[in-house]
């Protein structure tokens, strides 16, 4: 695995077992631009961060996708401790603050999205809205509940762990549909390493990490008869 404080800022650590390793098929964009906020050292007290309350879990996974992999970034272990989410999402508002104009609104996909956009809108303040785009609906996201947007607001979308990036495209498209003009992306943590892109958005993560993935026949770890946990 290896970490990086978006874009720069490796530090490589202990590598996964040896196999034919993807990383999570996320479409690459390398035109999408990314603003270096923060240094090594603020990547580096963010992956202890999430070590220290168990949310990067090392053993034998079984990803979504159906892929395997000795890495598991839980997300819940994050959010269930404001005081740690809070600390990551300064990152997410310096990076708000440096985008011109700045954001009126931070929209997010539920369920982590809510957590996010909540604590960045309240550390960035002077009136800036915290909404969620919900996938009920004719679209796979919308915004419900009275949400929505004064004509060309600006809108950061956030997320908590990037991995396909469906979500926040679905929520995207929801701020377009809805008015609001998408200004930006920024998530807590990046697990495609770098390789996901928001079209021409500016885009931020507060860790970025590597993560090999493996097909099944092929992953070390079933070959050492390590115990299967089905995230």
């Amino acid at each position: 695995m290896s970490i990086r404080e978006a874009p720069h800022a490796v530090t490589e650590l202990p590598q996964a077992k040896r196999g034919t390793p993807q990383t999570n098929g996320a479409r690459s964009n390398p035109s999408s631009p990314s603003h270096p906020i923060g240094s090594q050292d603020i990547a580096l007290r963010n992956l202890e961060t999430l070590r220290q309350i168990n949310a990067i879990q090392e053993g034998h996974f079984r990803y979504e996708s159906g892929r395997h992999g000795g890495l598991y970034v839980e997300k819940f272990r994050l959010l269930e401790r404001p005081n740690y989410t809070s600390l990551l999402c300064e990152t997410i508002v310096k990076f708000a603050q440096s985008l011109n104009p700045q954001p009126a609104v931070i929209a997010g996909p539920t369920t982590g999205g809510i957590l996010i956009s909540y604590e960045t809108a309240s550390q960035l303040g002077g009136g800036t809205k915290a909404v969620f785009a919900e996938t009920e609906g004719a679209h796979p996201r919308q915004f419900l509940r009275g949400f929505g947007f004064a004509r060309d607001e600006g809108v950061l979308i956030v997320d908590d762990v990037l991995t396909t990036g469906g979500s926040i495209r679905h929520t995207i498209e929801a701020v377009e549909r809805s008015g609001g003009v998408p200004l930006g992306v920024a998530v807590l943590v990046d697990r495609t390493n770098g390789t996901t892109g928001f079209g021409d958005l500016p885009f931020h993560a507060c860790l970025t990490l590597e993560i090999p993935s493996y097909d099944a026949a092929d992953c070390p770890h079933c070959a050492e008869g390590e115990p299967l946990t089905i995230t």
